[in-house]
């Protein structure tokens, strides 16, 4: 425990530091302990301030990595990445099968649906079998 001073014992020192250091010196002396207080004080501050940003410094370490964590868990991202790739075929075959143009469906004179692949090269409508 610390030992408690009271205005009797402060007195009581002040009496004894005016005795010893004479009257004269007193205020330097005063001066020089509030210096050294001061100056163990900013040791303690800047001391204490080292280790809060050693522990800030861990915790943000930590939270970047959580960050990263969800980043790469996130079920959004990855949705997001799984439609860009479709997205990316669908765009080859739309260019890979542009010379290609692909079936459409027309309806002839007789209403038999005729397609564009079953047309000949001539553009002419196939001719039916039968009666």
């Amino acid at each position: 425990m610390l030992p408690q001073f009271g205005l009797s014992e402060f007195l009581l020192l002040a009496a004894a530091a005016l005795i010893i250091v004479g009257p004269k010196d007193l205020p330097l002396m005063m001066r020089r302990l509030g210096q050294f207080v001061s100056r163990g004080k900013a040791m303690a501050r800047e001391f204490q301030s080292a280790f809060d940003d050693i522990a800030r410094q861990a915790e943000l370490d930590e939270l970047r990595k959580e960050i990263e964590d969800l980043k790469r868990d996130n079920a959004v991202t990855q949705a997001a990445d799984e439609l860009r790739a479709v997205e990316g075929e669908m765009n080859e075959a739309v260019m890979r099968g542009a010379g290609d143009a692909p079936a459409v469906p027309r309806e002839s004179g007789d209403g038999d649906d005729v397609t564009d692949a079953a047309l000949p090269e001539s553009g002419e409508a196939p001719k039916s079998s039968g009666p």
